[in-house]
């Protein structure tokens, strides 16, 4: 059985926590903010949890993450 490949442009978007979740950042934040509330850009600072129906896929392509 070969070596397998992590898919490297998700390796740089997503951290394991500790339990062995995956963690990302929210989308949404990198342009036209001027029409965005204060209140909704704080909040998409936060990182969140990759959503379980996600989780499955993420960790094919994550193999060694």
């Amino acid at each position: 059985m070969p070596k397998l490949k992590t898919k490297r442009a998700a390796a740089k978007r997503f951290k394991k926590t500790g339990t062995g979740e995956l963690k990302r950042n929210k989308a949404y934040k990198s342009h036209i903010l001027t029409k965005k509330t204060t209140k909704r850009k704080r909040n998409l600072r936060k990182a969140t949890m990759t959503d379980s129906t996600n989780s499955k896929v993420m960790k094919k392509i994550l193999p060694y993450l």
